[in-house]
């Protein structure tokens, strides 16, 4: 498997590009991390933001940190190979960016070597951690989905689009975890009952699947759509928002960074907030603290990001009530 040392080319002006200094190779004792990722291009802003995070805390690549990149450049099916890779180096501790799948590849690979994992659905229902505030093995970290959450979404959308009826809800089997999954479906269901629209779960494995998931969003009658973000989605990020538009279906994510691409919505933690707070996790390790007794930090503050070049494409008026909850809105 090649060693990857490169987040990405663009990302902190090739930060990580630059080779090891000789003085790092040297040093008796500098510490590595491990940085397992589904696919490093899809979010640069995050990479970048868990860079900057390292650096307003002291660590510079090449001088008093290594980091040891791993990539599985959009393919799953990699993460555990990939994770038993930074186990056999020794890394100090592992960073699993970017959801449930690289967090569980890392905390099957290793029951010793602390993980900080970043973006995860719910970790507790996943089986990382016992419990959020004393996880107690080798796994802590941030989560940025609860089922909680799903019942939000639904409300948003029917507020923002009042015509809506009939929802279609796109879901990645297996990437949030088979509970955790489950769990917001139910509450999926839950929520459309309560506010009398029709809920669609619709299923796509991989970007092979979206023609065929959009055809039956299509003949079920679905005018609004959701999808709770997943690094295969991120990555194929710019197919979704194009057959989003082109069925002419409202959609609502999990990120802004949909958003910034031409998504009408999201509501949901700030991605790259999650990647710059996972270094204060990762500084606290290095500096003695145990895993297991850093809690598991859930988001608290949720942003609503509204594009309006888009909801104009669509035919649609967005009611002033929801644009004054706006955290930003897009013109």
């Amino acid at each position: 498997m090649m060693d990857r040392r490169t987040f990405i080319g663009s990302v902190a002006g090739g930060l990580l590009a630059v080779p090891l200094a000789a003085e790092a190779q040297q040093a008796a004792k500098v510490p590595r991390i491990g940085y397992l990722a589904p696919n490093l291009a899809s979010n640069p802003r995050s990479v970048e933001a868990f860079l900057q995070g390292l650096r307003d805390l002291g660590y510079v690549e090449g001088r008093n940190v290594v980091i040891e990149n791993r990539d599985a450049e959009g393919k799953p099916e990699r993460l555990p190979a990939l994770a038993a890779e930074l186990v056999a180096l020794k890394v100090d501790v592992i960073v699993a960016a970017a959801g449930t799948l690289a967090a569980l590849a890392a905390h099957q690979a290793t029951t010793t070597i602390p993980i900080v994992v970043i973006a995860v659905g719910d970790p507790v229902t996943s089986g990382l951690v016992s419990n959020l505030a004393r996880p107690g093995g080798n796994v802590t970290g941030l989560s940025a989905l609860s089922p909680e959450l799903t019942s939000k979404w639904l409300e948003l959308l029917k507020q923002a689009v009042p015509a809506v009826s009939s929802v279609a809800f796109l879901l990645q089997p297996g990437a949030l975890g088979e509970r955790t999954e489950k769990d917001i479906v139910k509450e999926a269901y839950i929520a459309a009952r309560a506010l009398g629209v029709r809920l669609q779960v619709v299923e796509a494995r991989g970007p092979a699947d979206f023609d065929r998931a959009f055809s039956d969003m299509t003949s079920a009658r679905a005018d609004a759509l959701m999808v709770p973000s997943t690094p295969m989605f991120s990555s194929a990020r710019r197919r979704l928002l194009d057959l989003a538009a082109k069925n002419r279906l409202p959609t609502l994510f999990t990120f802004r960074e949909y958003v910034d691409a031409g998504g009408l919505m999201s509501y949901g933690p700030n991605l790259a907030d999650l990647f710059r707070r996972a270094a204060t996790y990762v500084d606290k390790i290095l500096k003695g603290a145990k895993p297991g007794d850093l809690p598991v930090e859930q988001p608290t503050k949720f942003e609503l990001v509204i594009n309006l070049k888009t909801a104009k494409d669509l035919g649609l008026t967005i009611p002033p009530s929801v644009l004054a909850r706006a955290d930003e809105v897009i013109q």
